[in-house]
């Protein structure tokens, strides 16, 4: 298996090795993407979604505190910045582009490879077609065709070894891209709906109260403590 690893990578000439990579970046990054989404958008990601929405619909902050604490997706870092600072545009637009951040993670990776790969395929081309030109202007009575086949055969392994990492790389991006939109869409209806029931104010700060404590002592501000003392 190996050498026949090895006699590819031979016969489309020297840019398979950097496509070989491309493909390795590819796969990691693909696996890694779909990771992140099984978690996120996954069938027990999607439940608690459904609870977190029917929870900001009835008002009850306790229950999406509940909930929001007990899961690490999208929905309940969002929901928690709603419920701590107030669900007002600014707090929405900084979290959700917190989190669009790491939903963008590798993602121009991706989109890289997909251009990078066929022009490397048709550089592999171009290469392969001047080696068989090569050979046939070398001046010689008879030139073997092997040889010139050899050339042909470099340039088309390099060109398909190049539309295939492409389009191994195509379908992750365009489904992890769909998989995105479709969660900042859930992210704008939980913010409209936390808007509409708990409003745009943050919630109130508990205040402290002075201590009852006879021991107590109050600490008095700078001012104060270099003031002269009247007898």
């Amino acid at each position: 298996m190996i050498e026949s690893f090895l006699a590819l990578m031979h016969r489309g000439g020297p840019v398979m090795w950097p496509l070989f990579i491309l493909s390795v970046v590819s796969v990691a990054v693909s696996f890694e993407r779909g990771v992140f989404w099984f978690k996120q958008n996954g069938p027990g990601a999607k439940r608690g979604f459904v609870l977190l929405m029917e929870s900001f619909r009835r008002g009850d902050r306790a229950r999406v505190e509940a909930l929001a604490g007990t899961s690490d997706t999208v929905y309940s870092r969002v929901a928690t910045a709603l419920l701590n600072d107030g669900a007002s545009d600014a707090v929405a637009v900084g979290s959700v582009e917190t989190e669009r951040i790491r939903m963008d993670r590798c993602m121009a990776t991706l989109s890289t490879i997909i251009t990078a790969a066929p022009m490397l395929g048709i550089l592999g081309t171009v290469t392969g077609i001047i080696r068989s030109f090569e050979l046939l202007g070398g001046g010689g009575a008879m030139v073997d065709p092997r040889a010139i086949s050899g050339g042909i055969g470099e340039a088309l392994v390099a060109t398909a070894s190049g539309l295939v990492v492409a389009l191994l790389s195509l379908f992750p991006f365009m489904g992890y891209g769909a998989q995105r939109e479709n969660t900042l869409g859930r992210l704008e209806t939980m913010i409209a709906v936390a808007q509409l029931t708990f409003g745009t104010a943050p919630p109130p700060r508990a205040h402290h109260e002075p201590s009852t404590d006879p021991n107590y002592k109050h600490e008095r501000a700078p001012a104060e403590i270099g003031a002269p003392q009247h007898v």
